[in-house]
């Protein structure tokens, strides 16, 4: 009964010696007060000591997540690991992952990593980080989970729709180097370059790759490329909007509008520096989001360039990040942005002009039943033909891989340029016709 008492007394205290303080209810601050006073209780009467920065950062945290998914805090740690994948380098696994539907999902596995090596993907959830379930857990703190020490072990249940049970994996962490830029001539003259995402000095790293890809091909010219943004999660607004200024001579790129529609900033391309004379087909899928988007969007509106594959992720939201007085740091979304055109892709994602499912050539299966079952070649005593001693028959491009799209994109190249050399297309609509 005294103890009982004594609580009360100091209750009653606390309570009347707070309201004095208390600002009033319809100020924007009361609330702060109640926290404030929480705060106060937790630190005075827990039966445990307290960690004081994990308190206070959960609660920003907790904060934040009443928010859209994209908002976050980090704590010093987690914003230094940010700057370090920014720059192009961080430990983990090497998997891209956002929450959707309150799932732990994978957006992309680069490829030369632990993860891309035992054949995880995009559209996989990851269920469970060390029997730790991923379900209700933040995603800061499920990537902090992921990540860690070169050399050291992590166990990662993953699901698959096509998958009965979900599967286990123990991948090995390493360091992640992330090569902004992979790039090839797919045959002379025609191009390919993959930006895995927009990180610094993307823009300039896709220039050195066009400039070498040019000073191979036959007359230093392209007659096409393949601008391959699958599975790419986005990065830097200014490196996407540099990407596409290479391909566009005028006109806007993307516009950002912030709180009540107000404007923040128009971005638009700049003649000079612009590559021209050859047609693009920029290919994307769902794993495709953000400044990839961006890009995508700004080259669809121009005409510059046929979009092929699939739906894409349908991040329209811009962020920042605050940096604060402790190291920590606020990622905050301030801006939606639009295309060219007007278009906010949020929800809804980038249609592509020419849709090409994601399928591996060793599942097509062509219905024979309309070819005859011999053709001249196969008449014995039959003809040869002095003039294909030096050629073969065209089988599969070996160097493509097994990749459908890609070859369907090159497939397209290879018409464009057909077309156009016969005089069936004009300049302006080999190159993209711009918006007036």
């Amino acid at each position: 009964m005294i103890r009982n008492s004594l609580w009360l007394t100091v209750g009653l205290l606390v309570l009347t010696g707070a309201a004095e303080a208390l600002p009033k209810k319809n100020s924007p601050y009361h609330k702060l007060a109640i926290f404030t006073r929480v705060l106060s209780y937790v630190e005075n009467n827990y039966v445990e000591d307290i960690d004081q920065d994990r308190l206070i950062y959960g609660a920003i945290k907790g904060m934040l997540e009443t928010l859209d998914p994209h908002t976050s805090f980090m704590d010093p740690g987690q914003y230094r690991q940010m700057k370090a994948e920014t720059n192009g380098q961080f430990g983990g696994v090497g998997i891209e992952v956002e929450v959707r539907n309150g799932i732990l999902t994978v957006m992309s596995a680069i490829e030369g990593t632990p993860a891309a090596a035992v054949g995880i993907a995009t559209g996989d959830q990851i269920l469970k980080i060390e029997n730790v379930p991923t379900r209700g857990l933040a995603l800061d703190d499920a990537v902090a989970r992921i990540r860690g020490r070169h050399g050291e072990s992590v166990r990662l249940t993953v699901g698959r729709t096509s998958w009965k049970e979900p599967r286990e994996f123990s991948l090995l962490r390493d360091i992640i180097r992330t090569e902004n830029v992979a790039s090839r001539l797919l045959e002379p003259s025609f191009a390919y370059a993959r930006i895995r995402q927009f990180t610094e000095n993307t823009d300039r790293d896709l220039s050195a790759a066009l400039d070498q890809l040019e000073g191979t091909s036959p007359d230093h010219k392209l007659r096409g490329l393949v601008l391959d943004l699958r599975n790419n999660p986005g990065g830097l607004l200014d490196q996407a909007v540099r990407v596409a200024d290479q391909f566009i001579e005028s006109g806007l790129i993307v516009r950002t509008e912030g709180k009540n529609g107000h404007m923040i900033e128009e971005e638009r391309a700049h003649q000079r520096g612009t590559r021209l004379g050859f047609p693009i087909i920029c290919l994307v899928n769902g794993g495709s989001a953000s400044a990839a988007e961006i890009v995508a969007g700004a080259l669809q509106d121009h005409q510059r360039g046929v979009i092929m594959g699939t739906q894409t992720f349908g991040k329209g939201s811009v962020q920042t990040v605050i940096e604060l007085d402790d190291g920590s740091a606020l990622k905050l979304t301030i801006a939606r942005y639009y295309t060219p055109s007007g278009r906010s892709i949020q929800e809804q994602g980038i249609t592509p002009d020419v849709v090409v499912e994601r399928l591996h050539l060793a599942e097509l299966k062509p219905d024979h039943t309309d070819e005859p079952d011999q053709k001249e070649r196969d008449l014995a005593r039959h003809l040869h033909n002095v003039q294909a001693t030096a050629t073969k028959a065209a089988g599969v491009p070996q160097h493509l891989g097994d990749d459908f799209q890609l070859h369907t994109a090159l497939d397209y190249l290879k018409a464009w340029k057909i077309f156009s050399s016969t005089g069936k297309w004009t300049a302006d609509r080999q190159l993209g016709a711009r918006p007036e």
